[in-house]
């Protein structure tokens, strides 16, 4: 997901949620990397967004 076109981007100002995002370590094995990676891909996204909105989902439901 991409902000409107000419939204201009601000440093340390969140875009798609109400909080910035912070580095964290998360530890997984090369097959389940591998398939986020695919996922990303498909959903034209990076690793880290796709993640976080897969689990942003789970806790919807």
């Amino acid at each position: 997901m991409q902000p409107s076109k000419g939204k201009k981007r601000i440093r340390n100002q969140p875009i798609f949620y109400d909080e910035m995002k912070e580095r964290h370590m998360v530890v997984i094995t090369p097959t389940a990397w591998r398939k986020l990676l695919a996922l990303a891909i498909d959903a034209n996204l990076s690793a880290s967004e796709c993640l976080e909105r897969i689990i942003r989902d789970i806790d919807s439901e």
